[in-house]
């Protein structure tokens, strides 16, 4: 145990942020540099090491996090590296997107606020980059295999790095024009800035991984030809079907999904563009879905200038404390303001959309909403309710419903479908056609980035044992694993 009476002695303090005004005039991620290292020593030490560390169960990667915050307290930073990598490819990826169900299931939390483990993590990985203590960790000998992994998200390229260092040549096709899926041009630059992408791609690079961008398998390549040229495939393609809302208006002009929107910023900060052609400038913005990608859209909406942003929610407003039906250490749903929520903007609750209305152009100008409330576990709108508001740029970031399936993917492998749409698996995250397997969103829906990598993880080891007859990968859950998240 780091500090027997740091539970006690030591409040929880977290990274401080740029003030609002300061930060969406630019693009920079939106935590003050290197206000971290100085207090997460003392937060490190706020750790119990408890007897049952629930925080394992809690992270679905199994993170060994009594152990590096024990590493972090003493200031042994390589130590505390090593183990933070043993059972996480992309700590810098979790520390800074993940909403931390491990802080949820800190015991510490029962009666206390959490040990800042998220905090904790990314500190320890910026430390490890800045002190060179990640290096390429290439294979001892080559096993002669190759496998394809379809998708570069957090999925894809945690399964390709750890069938590399297996020793399989692997190569990772991604439809789009840089590496990274979401992580690249879903994610906006203020909460993850795409350097920390580079650096791990070069690693994966010098570790032999090699990278195929702009081809799509389904329609560039055909999957069934692809999988006469690799010994294994992993399709980690993701959970990319926007989930539409079919409202009348829903055709005008400047009514876009989520993932129309965001990744066009993403192209101005990578350089491709001057100017996103769907720009919040000046306009009143709507942003429907309250969750994180609907946040994403929020924070992105300030900083291109909009006149006003509004985010609008279905579902009641949660609360600041547990609920009754989400005890201990059950990843509860609370009400959580991000840093886009800072930056200003108002949210609604408990709304439905009933109609856009639009200007002789076809250009959206007005949303029609309505109050709704649950009766008898049905949503009821409420009678005398109505109003509109001014929207000139609409964003819909409601969530995904499933993994493509226009592009020819699941058709020309003969892939079977689970009863949610997914690509159905088994416990070795192996689909129903031989050497073909599936990993993150593809297989298990829309779900979190640790549920990602812990996927990619233990597909790896399905393949790898397939390959070799035997692995030493880890394979830190099942597809049926739900773990104390859910």
């Amino acid at each position: 145990m780091a500090d027997p009476k740091g539970f006690l002695t030591t409040g929880r303090e977290v990274a401080r942020t740029r003030p609002a005004e300061e930060r969406v005039k630019d693009w920079n991620e939106v935590y003050v540099p290197g206000s971290l290292l100085p207090i997460i020593s003392k937060q490190a030490g706020r750790c119990m090491d408890c007897g049952i560390p629930f925080c394992h169960n809690g992270c679905p990667l199994g993170n060994l996090i009594p152990e590096w915050n024990d590493y972090a307290y003493r200031e042994d930073w390589t130590a505390a590296s090593e183990r933070l990598h043993a059972t996480n490819n992309f700590p810098e990826f979790t520390g800074r997107l993940c909403p931390a169900p491990c802080e949820s299931a800190c015991v510490l939390a029962i009666n206390q606020p959490a040990v800042t483990i998220k905090n904790v993590e990314v500190s320890i990985i910026d430390k490890a980059w800045d002190s060179g203590d990640v290096t390429p960790q290439p294979p001892e000998r080559l096993s002669g295999k190759t496998v394809a992994v379809i998708g570069s998200g957090p999925a894809g390229l945690a399964a390709a790095q750890q069938l590399t260092r297996a020793g399989h040549t692997v190569a990772v096709y991604e439809r789009a024009d840089r590496i990274g899926g979401l992580l690249r041009y879903g994610i906006p630059e203020f909460k993850m800035e795409k350097s920390h992408i580079n650096r791990r791609i070069e690693q994966m690079r010098a570790e032999g991984t090699k990278f195929r961008t702009e081809i799509e398998i389904g329609r560039d390549i055909d999957a069934a030809k692809l999988r006469k040229r690799y010994d294994a495939v992993v399709i980690a393609a993701g959970a990319t079907v926007s989930r539409d809302l079919p409202v009348p208006g829903r055709e005008l002009n400047g009514v876009h999904f989520a993932m129309e929107y965001l990744p066009l910023s993403n192209k101005v900060q990578e350089g491709d563009l001057t100017v996103s052609p769907i720009s919040a400038e000046g306009k009143h913005v709507v942003v429907i879905g309250g969750g994180d990608t609907g946040a994403d859209c929020v924070g992105t909406a300030h900083r291109q200038g909009a006149a006003s942003v509004t985010q609008l929610e279905i579902m009641p407003k949660p609360g600041e404390e547990r609920a009754a039906h989400q005890p201990w250490p059950t990843f509860p749903m609370l009400y959580k303001v991000t840093s886009a929520h800072e930056e200003g903007g108002e949210r609604v609750y408990s709304v439905s959309t009933t109609h856009f209305e639009g200007d002789e152009d076809g250009n959206v100008q007005f949303l029609h909403l309505i109050e709704v409330e649950f009766k008898g576990g049905k949503l009821e709108q409420k009678p005398g309710t109505e109003r509109k508001i001014p929207a000139q740029l609409v964003t819909l970031a409601m969530g995904f419903t499933g993994t493509d399936q226009e592009n020819g993917l699941v058709e020309q492998f003969g892939l079977e479908l689970d009863e949610r749409g997914n690509i159905a698996r088994d416990a070795d995250f192996a689909t129903n056609v031989p050497g073909v397997y599936v990993a993150g969103d593809a297989g298990r829906g829309q779900s979190l980035i640790v549920w990602a990598i812990a996927e990619g993880r233990s597909a790896a080891r399905g393949v790898d044992r397939m390959l070799t007859g035997a692995s030493d990968l880890p394979a830190p859950i099942r597809p049926t694993d739900r773990a104390l998240t859910v």
